[in-house]
């Protein structure tokens, strides 16, 4: 019960209060004063000699190294595969993505050969076993997509689709076939997928999705559209949810390029993720064979299970992109000098930083905590929204400040203005 009173006379300054604080602190032992150090290392309020020290508590040690980046020592609570995983994608993202991704915003592309490029370092759908892929942890998915998404939003946004909404569903409902036919050439970037389930007009609630399946026997008849498909203009299949005729339950279909009736006009003049492909999917009685529909899901909690997996992904990615922002504000506020010192050097600034390191900080060891859960079978859905939404909207505000530490520069389009606010917006509502 002393605490707050105690907490409450730190703040005050006298010698009154520090003779009335020195009654309830107990004296300092020596061999705590040995296993700090001197008392010269510490400041002098804090000094282990003087009575002024935090009661029932070891002194901090002033000496001690810290990584800015890594606060809570996350990295110490990884597998050794899981770091790396984490190093390889690193790796990948500045050597291969970092040159292009510029460019790609600025000219509305997207490099397919970084698809095949992912594949090879062994990116794609990395949590699944078996079928060339790598049969990593949920955690190592998420880190793969912190780094990818720390170069660029776009292409993590691809990843995560290849992944999460196209890999793992056809590797949880497909058949043995499915799996054999499309999982290895999408774990190597030769196929890429999408997956369809929003619509025109049903977006945030798609169980009143009005796509069609019309049982004909060995095959079904699919008319509908579907839109603001990720990587729908490039892809090779898409995963296109709609209701059967039948019973009115909404089903799977592996759409697959090349089958009469079936088109994915791209979306342009975005003026966010704009080096991602986005599309519609439109079907004009698109015949599919019954061998294509996935035998092992019926109703929303297929589509749904894909999308907490994707959710978790973004949940590490968009922190990803706030460490880059947080890095890009910090070695330009250490540079750049106005009335005689660096921008750095202003309270201000150190304010602005030290609470976006503070929900980075806070941030990734509670997604990294939610995965775990993951991995334990322990994690309830609502978890996931909420890393999810907590990761966004602190990327969002961390984007907003790092853009405002940058001034006038940020209006060129530099990488810090691509990865800013626009793609955060984004990813809050998907």
């Amino acid at each position: 019960r002393a605490a707050p009173r105690l907490a409450g006379r730190f703040c005050q300054v006298g010698s009154k209060r520090q003779s009335s604080l020195a009654t309830h602190v107990p004296p300092v032992s020596a061999a705590v004063v040995k296993s700090v150090g001197t008392a010269t290392n510490w400041p002098s309020w804090q000094s282990p000699n003087s009575a002024i020290v935090k009661p029932g508590a070891d002194p901090y040690d002033w000496d001690c190294e810290v990584d800015w980046k890594d606060m809570l020592k996350l990295e110490s609570r990884l597998s050794e595969e899981e770091v790396l995983i984490k190093d390889t994608a690193r790796q990948f993202a500045d050597a291969e993505l970092m040159p292009k991704v510029l460019n790609g915003f600025r000219e509305e592309t997207f490099d397919r050969g970084l698809m095949k490029a992912m594949g090879q370092a062994g990116l794609l759908g990395s949590f699944i076993e078996g079928y060339g892929c790598a049969g990593a942890s949920a955690t190592s998915y998420g880190l793969i997509a912190r780094e990818v998404e720390r170069v660029d939003s776009a292409y993590r946004s691809a990843l995560s689709v290849q992944s999460s909404l196209v890999m793992n569903p056809i590797n949880l409902f497909g058949s043995q076939e499915q799996r054999e036919r499309f999982l290895p050439r999408l774990a190597s970037g030769d196929l890429v997928g999408c997956f369809g389930l929003t619509e025109p007009d049903h977006g945030s609630d798609p169980s009143g999705m009005v796509t069609r399946a019309m049982d004909k026997g060995d095959h079904f008849v699919l008319n509908g559209a579907k839109n603001w498909i990720t990587n729908s203009p490039i892809a090779d299949v898409c995963l296109v949810w709609a209701k059967t005729s039948t019973d009115n339950k909404v089903r799977g279909f592996l759409v697959e390029r090349g089958m009469e009736g079936l088109s994915t006009p791209k979306i342009d003049g975005k003026f966010s993720l704009r080096a991602s492909p986005t599309g519609m999917i439109q079907l004009d009685d698109v015949k599919v064979p019954r061998d294509n529909v996935l035998p092992n899901v019926v109703g929303m909690r297929g589509p749904f299970a894909c999308l907490n997996s994707a959710r978790l992904g973004i949940a590490w990615g968009a922190l990803g992109a706030a460490e880059f922002c947080l890095e890009a504000a910090r070695n330009y506020t250490l540079g750049r000098k106005q009335f005689g010192r660096p921008l750095a050097a202003n309270q201000l600034i150190q304010m602005k930083m030290a609470n976006a390191m503070t929900d980075i900080t806070i941030g990734l060891n509670a997604v990294l905590q939610a995965t775990r859960m993951k991995e334990a079978g322990e994690l309830h859905s609502n978890v996931i929204s909420m890393m999810k939404r907590n990761s966004c909207t602190k990327a969002l505000e961390i984007a907003r400040t790092c853009r405002d530490m940058l001034g006038g520069t940020v209006v060129i389009c530099t990488r810090l203005s691509q990865q800013g606010t626009r793609s955060k917006e984004i990813e809050l509502g998907e």
